[in-house]
């Protein structure tokens, strides 16, 4: 299995998700890394680190003002541990599984898919490992890296400046736990045809 590495400011080469060194950071499709030489994902925006607020009508009846100020204004906060616990999340994620096999989740500002779970586990993995974290938990493979990044310090970011969350790893890997708020966004027309 490939992946990109990263140096300090600079893409290397693809190498082997085994390899794993100080000074240079290896995981599979995941594209993390200690600096960005291009300028950050997450400077001033027009609204916050985000060009867009988020959506009015986000799933799960999460709270818009929580979800604006987490993902655009907030780089260390989380909602409370637990907050994905007291909406509709559950039943309705349940619903969406048994229906299409899959969860998806969009970014809540721009409405860009973002996670697809659960991939390699079951559902009641998925809610069973969120639950002893306190937060919606992904792993690499249900991550869709195309929209995601991995800062240095661990920040899970969207490319267009939402806060998402933290990686905290544990014994299985890289594990992202993921603010509801911040990927409770509808899709949009073109997210939504694919």
């Amino acid at each position: 299995m490939k992946g990109l590495c990263f140096v300090d400011f600079y893409l290397l080469d693809e190498c082997d998700s085994v390899t794993r060194s100080r000074s240079v950071h290896c995981i599979s499709f995941s594209p993390c890394a200690r600096r960005n030489p291009f300028g950050s994902i997450m400077s001033p925006k027009r609204h916050g680190t985000s060009n867009t607020p988020v959506q009015q009508d986000l799933r799960w009846n999460c709270d818009v003002a929580t979800a604006d100020r987490i993902c655009n204004f907030n780089r260390h906060y989380a909602e409370h541990s637990g907050y994905w616990r007291t909406t509709s999340f559950i039943q309705e994620a349940t619903k969406e599984y048994e229906e299409n096999g899959e969860v998806k989740f969009y970014d809540s500002n721009t409405g860009k898919l973002l996670f697809v779970a659960p991939k390699g586990r079951s559902m009641d993995a998925f809610l069973k490992e969120s639950a002893s974290h306190g937060w919606p938990s992904f792993r690499d493979e249900e991550v869709m890296w195309e929209s995601v990044r991995c800062l240095g310090s661990g920040e899970a970011v969207s490319v267009d400046g939402t806060h998402l969350g933290h990686n905290i790893p544990d014994f299985s890997g890289s594990r992202y736990c993921i603010n509801l708020v911040s990927v409770a966004g509808r899709p949009t027309d073109s997210e939504s045809s694919e």
